[in-house]
């Protein structure tokens, strides 16, 4: 795909919006993002939606359980069961979503949350390119997972690696490789380059971002993550530098800078192909003034279409 048919705008393909948030840090090493979904949402994330002509309908937090209530259990696959239950309840609501034919935005929470969203988006078109915009791959499994935190498995879970997630269907059924793209990634483990490399998944680190630049490296995900059920976004905001999202889960220095941040995401709205979207590891209690809150909302914005003109 060229850059000049990037710049042709489609319609975008749903006119309302249906919001789920799960306040859940069950997958991550340190708490807090469980309050993600509040921050993002106090940004004024609803107002600006309406203003851009957008039909919205928010359907609240799904229950979740915390780290309080229940032994971790598999050292291996940390909290795992509820970890699976709260995104059972996220794959149902998800799946309604979709086949009323509205634009499911999930807000987190940690990115383990994207094992139940992603089921839910097969339940309702049966297949999906999803891109993951993230710093880490999220690619281990039980066994290659140096922490055993579910937040580092759920690509390797949607591609029917990890043995989780049974009661989602992913011990079944997957995503293919080839409609899996990572983006921005910048920190791997040792298991997770094996991963990739068997796999042939297409990943755009940092280095090859830098070198070729940002419009050019969105131009080839689309490309290849194009097809039935259109393009699923899951944004970790770690993606972005730590300068510019400080109340992440996960920090690591490096990112996206802010308007390469949003330019991915004004260029994927322009194709009119994004068909849902996550928004993940906001970390309000080490973020500045919910800083970190208002960048996920405008990134949120701009991959539903808002420009200058």
């Amino acid at each position: 795909m060229t850059v000049e048919a990037l710049s042709v705008r489609r319609e975008p393909l749903r006119k309302a919006v249906g919001i789920i948030g799960v306040p859940m840090d069950l997958g991550a090493g340190r708490r807090g993002v469980d309050m993600g979904p509040y921050a993002i949402r106090y940004a004024g994330l609803e107002h600006d939606l309406l203003a851009m002509g957008l039909g919205v309908r928010d359907y609240h937090n799904i229950a979740v359980s915390g780290p309080e209530s229940a032994d971790s259990g598999n050292p291996r696959a940390k909290f795992d069961d509820l970890i699976e239950a709260a995104c059972v309840s996220l794959r149902e609501r998800v799946a309604a979503i979709a086949t009323g034919d509205a634009f499911p935005l999930v807000l987190g929470g940690d990115h383990s949350i994207a094992m139940g969203t992603v089921a839910g988006l097969l339940d309702a078109w049966g297949d999906v390119g999803v891109l993951w915009v993230d710093a880490h791959g999220d690619i281990n499994t039980p066994e290659t997972s140096p922490s055993g935190n579910v937040h580092g498995m759920p690509v390797a879970t949607i591609l029917g690696l990890s043995g989780l997630g049974a009661r989602l269907g992913w011990t079944s059924r997957s995503v293919k490789p080839q409609r899996v793209v990572l983006f921005g990634t910048r920190t791997l483990d040792a298991g997770e380059r094996r991963t990739i490399r068997d796999l042939g998944v297409r990943m755009f680190t940092m280095s090859e971002i830098d070198q070729r630049g940002v419009t050019a490296c969105v131009s080839e995900a689309i490309g290849l993550l194009d097809g039935p059920g259109g393009i699923h976004i899951s944004f970790d905001i770690d993606a972005v530098d730590p300068l510019e999202a400080p109340g992440v889960g996960t920090p690591w220095p490096g990112g996206l800078t802010y308007r390469e941040a949003h330019l991915a995401m004004e260029l994927l709205a322009a194709t009119g192909r994004v068909s849902s979207m996550e928004v993940v590891e906001v970390n309000p209690i080490a973020d500045h003034e919910n800083r970190t809150g208002k960048l996920a909302a405008e990134l949120i914005l701009s991959a539903l279409g808002r420009t200058i003109a």
